[in-house]
């Protein structure tokens, strides 16, 4: 199973959020040295997601991901703030390796298709924000249908992979809701990631027994609960 250490920018930062909350912010530095602080550990993915562009515009922080991009050499997915095909096709041509597209995916389902048809389904990974059985959108404020029923769809569309992340728990650093993990792993035949909750190695074995493709270590990663050399250990064995 693989291992996606969480690099979240907010205004240039690398900060983590509790329940995607804006004003719960801890700062840790520039986004560069956490994926090279992370890199040097053994990560070989890292997962990048542009905060402000959630929130806001997706050009922001564009910057500080692009120089992370091409400052490593490891596996690079972005997520935050795609809005247009053009959002995509600018992070992808600028040499991300997968990107994920949520509520751009909700709004214009079809865009998956589109995406998938220039660059391939490996680079296309549709985000399910999940909120008590609901998919979750525009920065997790509103929602708008079942996840599984989305999830599936996105894979009808096209979509090479999904990121699953469940905002009842993230932030939380209180381990993973096991149920509906399985039930969403269940229903689709592609891979699927994991965010939100994530706490220990118990939870790395916990979802890669469960058929995880993989998945991002957050805030537990941050406040030292869990070590990403254990998760990695963990995740391989």
């Amino acid at each position: 199973m693989e291992i996606f250490p969480a690099v979240d920018v907010l205004r240039g930062m690398c900060v983590q959020l509790v329940q995607g909350e804006r004003s719960t912010a801890t700062v840790y530095g520039t986004p560069l040295e956490n994926a090279k602080k992370w890199i040097s550990l053994g990560a070989k993915n890292l997962h990048v997601v542009n905060l402000d562009g959630a929130f806001s515009a997706s050009s922001e922080n564009a910057r500080v991901i692009r120089e992370v991009v091409s400052e490593t050499d490891v596996f690079v997915q972005v997520g935050g703030g795609i809005r247009s095909i053009a959002d995509a096709r600018g992070w992808l041509d600028a040499g991300v390796d997968r990107i994920i597209v949520s509520t751009f995916a909700t709004k214009e389902p079809q865009s998956i298709s589109a995406l998938a048809k220039e660059f391939g389904s490996d680079r296309i990974m549709a985000g399910v924000d999940a909120r008590a059985g609901e998919i979750a959108v525009s920065g997790w404020q509103e929602t708008a249908g079942d996840y599984i029923e989305w999830a599936q769809l996105f894979e009808q569309l096209g979509a090479g992979s999904l990121l699953y992340t469940n905002v009842d728990v993230e932030g939380l650093q209180a381990g993973i809701a096991a149920e509906p993990v399985k039930a969403l792993i269940d229903a689709v035949s592609v891979p699927v990631v994991v965010a939100g909750g994530v706490s220990s190695t118990a939870d790395v074995l916990a979802l890669k027994s469960f058929g995880a493709f993989g998945c991002v270590l957050g805030s537990s990663l941050y406040s030292g609960k869990i070590s990403l050399q254990d998760a990695l250990k963990e995740a391989e064995v």
